[in-house]
């Protein structure tokens, strides 16, 4: 009997995931289709094919709307971020995890401790010290937030990875001479590829698809984020009624995400189930 109900749940929670999924990427495919229509079209109606691709639309709003500009403000900080993230957390991870002590496990909680304090409640302190420090309309001030609200979560990841690999290759590594830091470089960082990627992929879509930390210290739209410029979008594009411009606005939005987490998902996986055992 409590294998019937075992079995009948799984199956119930299998088809309500792919149920999800297949909705997921209905909604996802119809956005596209009716990116590629005319207004006309659009609204004539809404669930027609699409019979003559109107590639145009992805052209208007990446000149005549600026998306192109803000989708580059956003690679910058966003790809800034990451590689600066990955650049402050893997070393701290990699202490942290194998110099273990009372200060450094206390250190480790504190970092960690940052997962549960929502930062909305930072915003003010975080503007007020920007402002301080003339970073306020800047794409380093913004890249300065991600990096700083970010590094819980990288640690958090980063360490379990850390503690999956073996001691002896450090232990071979100091008897052949290696210091801790040219141990770290050459022979535990290349082993973390899995766990820096999937740290990397995870944030890069976090901070893709920001948009209260950006709207709070960017206000001049030379420095807008795609995010921002999409939100501007929609603002200007409502009363003009060109509905299927602000389609493609959101697919140039979703796409970079969407294909970055596909190509590396496998790495990702392998990443988080190595994580998650302990030596």
């Amino acid at each position: 009997m409590n294998l019937k109900k075992i079995s009948l749940r799984k199956t119930v929670s299998l088809l309500m995931l792919y149920g999800w999924c297949a909705f997921s990427l209905f909604v996802f495919c119809w956005i596209i289709a009716s990116s590629l229509k005319t207004n006309r079209a659009f609204f004539s109606d809404i669930w027609g094919r699409v019979t003559d691709p109107q590639w145009g639309n992805y052209a208007k709003v990446w000149n005549n709307y600026q998306l192109g500009k803000y989708f580059l403000n956003s690679v910058i900080a966003v790809v800034s971020s990451v590689f600066i993230l990955l650049a402050v957390s893997a070393p701290a991870a990699y202490a942290l995890s194998r110099f273990p002590n009372r200060l450094l496990n206390g250190i480790s909680r504190f970092i960690i401790l940052g997962l549960g304090i929502p930062y909305q409640l930072l915003l003010v302190p975080l503007f007020f010290q920007l402002f301080g420090l003339k970073m306020i309309n800047t794409l380093e001030g913004l890249v300065l937030v991600y990096v700083a609200l970010s590094v819980p979560f990288a640690v958090f990841l980063l360490l379990g990875f850390f503690k999956t690999l073996p001691r002896s290759l450090e232990e071979a590594a100091y008897i052949d001479g290696c210091g801790p830091v040219r141990t770290f470089v050459q022979i535990m960082l290349p082993l973390a590829r899995n766990g820096l990627v999937t740290c990397g992929v995870l944030t890069f879509i976090g901070l893709w698809n920001e948009f209260l930390l950006a709207l709070t210290f960017i206000s001049k739209d030379s420095k807008y984020t795609l995010s921002m410029g999409l939100y501007a979008l929609q603002g200007s594009l409502q009363y003009t009624g060109d509905w299927v411009s602000l389609f493609a606005g959101f697919t140039l939005v979703v796409i970079p995400t969407f294909l970055v987490f596909v190509m590396l998902s496998r790495v990702i996986v392998g990443g988080l189930t190595m994580g998650a055992v302990k030596e």
